[in-house]
């Protein structure tokens, strides 16, 4: 007889780790099944975000950080860096080391929590008389059964069409994470997060890096004033971006990658470096799951079909995460996980996708939450908008990092904030307080008027706010 319980999480990312303990906080027996492995062939709970995402990239991120401020900013401090040497290995060494803390900590997580993890691939078997036969597919075949099924499978990095990723010379997210040593020149399709993040990584570390972006606009999803702000910074650095391309054949072999493209002037252009980054986007992870022995409804692109409260069209079968509709976000995921583990309860999870925050972790970092000036014009709403540089702001100054402004717009009639957009230091930090604004519908006023410390960069967020009403302070 298979072991019962009343909820199963297949996945456990972000979404179904978070799922599996708010559904055991809330009284139920829980199990969650993760398939990824570690060196050893352990378990390596965390998904995509903890193995080969948001965590080790943004350790890399964080090394790679201290390299380029000793090597280039650390003299302005009157510090002086002499001999100044790079050790790949040992930077992704404690890359590595990063992930696996977060890997343990989720294990201890579950057992706190009671969770049952499974270490294999999860699938449905079969359904009958309202339970779900679930086979995990481990060191051991098992068959677990529940009543309440959570599939968070996540995603898979997007191949080019006839360049698949081999992982030494055509790189996803997960190669970029391992390149040995720093490639001489590095290329990227797709300036979107991921492969601006592991460009930034790279260009840091003394890669010559080119972007070959296939849209016209770069940054497409941000506000364009910020998008440009930030174009000007990367340029400046030394990304060389080219916008409107059509990448055609590339050719990859243990000499390094050859790209055949279309510049925007229609002019046929090769592109030639040691490695080449593909950062095309990504696509909903269901291979395995098995969905038709149940009747689980895919859409044409594989993703599980659900409704606006995380309901596919089983009973008792919900889908959350970057395997469903909306941003392939891990904090949208993982709101998404706890929501579900509420409704199971009989409560009334929530989660607001127009406060959701972005985030790239660039130098300087972008972050956003809300609607763009685009998007407001092409809505025909009325707004009012307001900018603060952090050229301005004193602790900007004494950081040494002035790059960038808060940008914040408004409802031209009551006030109450449409959009918070930031390019600058610590963005990622500074746009919670926009988000929290956003979730309780303050007007720009309520900032303006709320007392933020000096000196700090939140004070460019305040500044912005007295702008909308075009009255800063200090600019």
């Amino acid at each position: 007889m298979s072991k019962q319980f009343d909820v199963i999480v297949i996945g456990g990312g972000p979404g179904g780790y978070i799922a599996a303990i708010r559904a055991a906080q809330l009284g139920f027996n829980v199990a969650c099944i993760d398939e990824w492995k570690n060196a050893k062939g352990g378990p390596a709970l965390g998904g995509t975000c903890t193995n080969v995402g948001c965590i080790p990239s943004k350790a890399l991120l964080q090394s790679s950080e201290h390299y380029e401020q000793a090597g280039h900013h650390f003299a302005d401090h009157g510090i002086e860096v002499k001999g100044l040497s790079l050790d790949v290995a040992k930077m992704l060494g404690r890359k590595d080391t990063v992930v696996k803390q977060n890997n343990d900590g989720i294990v201890y997580l579950f057992k706190k929590n009671k969770v049952t993890f499974f270490h294999g691939r999860g699938s449905f078997a079969a359904a009958k008389d309202g339970v779900y036969q679930i086979k995990v597919a481990g060191a051991a075949e098992e068959a677990i059964s529940g009543k309440h099924i959570i599939v968070a499978t996540g995603s898979n990095a997007r191949a080019l069409p006839g360049a698949p990723f081999d992982e030494e010379m055509i790189l996803s997210n997960d190669g970029a994470l391992r390149i040995g040593a720093v490639p001489q020149k590095l290329g990227l399709i797709g300036s979107g997060v991921i492969g601006l993040e592991m460009g930034s990584v790279w260009r840091r570390l003394g890669a010559q890096v080119t972007v070959l972006e296939g849209l016209p606009t770069f940054l497409g999803a941000v506000d364009e004033q910020i998008a440009k702000e930030a174009h000007k910074a990367f340029t400046k650095q030394g990304l060389k971006i080219e916008l409107g391309v059509k990448v055609g054949e590339v050719k990859a072999d243990k000499k390094g990658v050859s790209v055949a493209y279309t510049n925007a002037k229609g002019e046929a252009q090769t592109l030639a470096v040691d490695k080449l980054i593909v950062s095309i986007g990504r696509v909903a992870n269901t291979t395995g799951l098995n969905p038709e022995a149940v009747g689980l409804t895919l859409d044409e692109r594989g993703a599980v079909v659900v409704d606006d409260e995380c309901k596919t069209n089983l009973p008792n079968v919900w889908a959350i995460g970057d395997v469903v509709r909306g941003p392939m976000l891990a904090h949208k995921a993982e709101e998404e996980g706890v929501a579900v583990a509420e409704r199971i309860a009989g409560q009334h999870g929530h989660v607001n996708f127009n406060t959701i925050p972005w985030v790239i972790y660039t130098n300087p970092e972008i972050a956003w939450v809300g609607q763009t000036e685009q998007q407001l014009k092409a809505a025909g709403r009325a707004y009012k908008a307001g900018t603060f540089p952090f050229m301005a702001n004193g602790r900007a100054r004494a950081l040494g990092d002035t790059t960038g402004m808060v940008k914040m717009l408004a409802d031209a009639a009551t006030d109450e904030i449409l959009g918070v957009h930031i390019v600058g230091p610590f963005a990622s930090e500074l746009i919670a307080e926009c988000v929290v604004a956003m979730e309780f519908r303050a007007s720009s006023e309520d900032i303006a008027r709320i007392c933020h410390a000096h000196p700090s960069l939140s004070e460019a967020t305040k500044e912005a706010a007295l702008a909308v009403d075009k009255r800063t302070l200090n600019f």
